[in-house]
């Protein structure tokens, strides 16, 4: 009963967050936080203290979705509520402009402060605001020549403080229903009392005596000094701003909290920015990582590299892994850093193997691109980088691999679509990255002078492949799962697979591209798998039906690889265009059959949004291989 609840609870969430195309809400963050700007209400409705969705596990419920990341507010605008708005990001950047009838506001959180900020002003001089929680005590703090209000609320353990920037300096500032002082405000988070004079420092420092106004055309300028030059060429202003707010979002979305003990979470990007949820998803952070080394952020990718061996306590199901021991989420992780081994929708356990196949495939295109000799040498949570990854993903990843005919596969998992665990299967998909994982690891071998392991990894890696030919391609035809099934037996995973090089025969690749269409759908593009499921309560009967905008980029790839370009460049055109018209913004799924879960008409972004590594991620590589081809 509690696990039907947990799943009904979770389907009420999406529910509620799910939102046609016209009301997409805006996300601002600098690696420490969170804010959402709703354009229909002309509000912000989240300022969220860290980045991520839920901290860590709650003791009160296994396999629940953890500690809730608080927010700070309800509702934050200007001016006279309810009146139309429109919002906008400002250069493609983190910066939200929202206009309205009686004045301009902005909101961003500054990526030079290293704490959980919100920086907001207006061309009127006063907010208002609803807090999420009941006010439990406000004091003021004058530290650095500047008049502060540092607020506690119940049931929030970070405490906020509030800074005027420009009118009169602390001014009669107000903290209950309007902050009335200033038409420019700095909204800081804290963990403990004892930080605020620090942090105010830190802040005034990072002001450096410039107006709100000023602060705003630095941050815009600094933004476009991180910008990589992009390695491709754009066939259209559309084209050209989707990319750069994609580079956007994938900064956004990587955490910047420092590690300290109980908290190893620095550099994991989360899958999704909120509302829906914001968690950091192996497969999804690798997808997301590999587009910030090939646009050429170096430091970024370092940086989430480092996250998957840093991260702890992991481990965590040994007893389903053949009993060896890894470092590698088999799924994903609380903000953390600690091991979230399931996805709580299916209230059970999951066991993806295909993540250790792809955490070594973007270490391998790391060290390609940078050539950096210092990263595998580097200390992490269970030794240097290389040894990490040789023991601990490399040899639990061949610990769980089972002979087939005259090679291996890779043991039976939930793979990349997180099938439900009691339908565990053997998945083409998990074998295919075991074989690229391990090609890219040989290489990672030889450069740290191991030969032993960069042999035994091409002679394991060969028999994986001997086993996926005989396992997956049968009568011609590859196949999703070695089971019969109606359901994978064409898969969207399968698309990626061959952008791999795995399958190289050219009557199974025609053939395999010729069966996805039985996986398209009214929208225009592509869905996962054949859903199988019959009963409409079940929440997978509804998400399997839509479409899946990870598939279409992978499938556009493999047209390019085929020669077919138009057909290639219209499905990528439809989804620029589309997202063109949402702020930039690149969903999870569009609506192919609308329903109570994934309402609004069909062709309208639904599922996570904005997405990131599934998103702005598989974008960004899809543009760099078009350019490759």
């Amino acid at each position: 009963m509690k696990a039907a609840m947990r799943v009904l609870a979770f389907i009420c969430l999406w529910f509620s967050f799910t939102v046609p195309a016209a009301a997409s809400h805006l996300v601002t963050g600098n690696g420490f936080g969170f804010a959402v700007i709703a354009p229909e209400s002309g509000t912000a409705t989240k300022f969220y203290p860290h980045p991520h969705s839920y901290t860590r596990p709650d003791p009160a419920s296994s396999l629940g979705e953890g500690i809730e990341t608080p927010t700070f507010i309800k509702s934050l605008g200007w001016g006279e509520p309810g009146r139309a708005s429109m919002a906008e990001y400002v250069n493609d950047t983190h910066v939200i402009r929202m206009r309205r009838a009686d004045g301009i506001g902005t909101l961003y959180m500054p990526f030079g402060f290293n704490r959980p900020a919100l920086i907001i002003g207006s061309s009127t001089a006063t907010w208002r605001v609803e807090w999420n929680r009941p006010l439990a005590s406000q004091k003021l703090v004058s530290a650095a020549g500047t008049n502060a209000r540092m607020m506690r609320f119940n049931g929030i353990e970070e405490h906020l403080l509030v800074i005027p920037l420009d009118g009169p300096r602390g001014g009669a500032a107000r903290m209950d229903q309007t902050l009335v002082g200033s038409s420019a405000w700095a909204l800081i988070s804290i963990e403990k009392e004892s930080e605020a004079e620090t942090a105010i420092e830190e802040f005034v420092r990072w002001r450096a005596g410039l107006s709100s106004g000023k602060l705003l055309t630095r941050e815009l300028a600094r933004f476009e000094q991180w910008r990589a030059k992009p390695a491709v060429h754009f066939k259209s202003e559309k084209e050209r701003h989707l990319w750069r707010q994609s580079e956007t979002m994938l900064r956004i979305a990587q955490s910047r909290e420092p590690n300290r003990p109980g908290r190893y979470g620095n550099g994991l990007i989360v899958a999704a920015l909120p509302d829906v949820y914001s968690t950091p998803w192996v497969r999804d952070m690798a997808w997301a990582t590999a587009a910030l080394i090939r646009m050429g952020h170096r430091a970024e990718a370092r940086a989430a590299l480092l996250a998957y061996f840093n991260a702890r306590p992991t481990g965590k199901m040994r007893s389903e892994v053949n009993g060896a021991d890894y470092q590698v989420s088999v799924v994903r992780y609380w903000g953390n850093g600690e091991e979230e081994p399931f996805f709580t929708q299916e209230g059970s356990t999951n066991i993806e193997f295909d993540n250790w196949g792809e955490v070594l495939w973007v270490v391998g295109e790391y060290l390609r691109k940078y050539d950096d000799p210092e990263l595998p040498k580097a200390a992490t949570h269970r030794g240097p980088l290389y040894e990490s990854a040789r023991d601990l993903i490399v040899k639990p990843l061949m610990a769980n691999t089972e002979k087939h005919g005259d090679g291996l596969i890779v043991a039976a998992d939930t793979s990349i679509w997180e099938e439900r665990q009691k339908d565990k299967k053997h998945f083409a998909f998990s074998t295919a990255l075991a074989i690229v994982g391990l090609r890219e690891f040989a290489e990672v071998a030889r450069r740290a002078g191991d030969e032993a392991s960069r042999k035994q990894a091409i002679h394991d890696g060969a028999l994986l492949e001997k086993g996926f030919n005989e396992a997956f391609i049968r009568d011609g035809r590859l196949r999703g799962t070695l089971e019969d099934g109606v359901k994978n037996d064409i898969d969207g995973a399968l698309v990626p697979v061959i952008n791999f090089g795995l399958v190289r025969n050219p009557e199974v690749i025609r053939d395999t591209v010729k069966r996805m269409e039985l996986l398209k759908v009214a929208s225009g593009g592509y869905r996962r798998v054949r859903s199988t499921y019959t009963d409409p309560k079940i929440f997978e009967y509804w998400y399997e039906r839509q479409e899946f905008l990870f598939v279409d980029f992978t499938l556009a790839e493999l047209y390019r690889r085929l020669g077919r370009n138009a057909e290639a460049d219209a499905m990528l055109s439809r989804i620029v265009d589309k997202s063109a018209a949402d702020h930039n913004i690149i969903p999870e799924m569009y609506v192919a059959v609308p329903c109570e879960l994934f309402p609004g008409e069909i062709g309208d972004p639904t599922g996570a949004i904005p997405m990131v590594g599934y998103g702005p991620g598989a974008y960004v590589l899809h543009l760099l291989e078009r350019e490759r081809l």
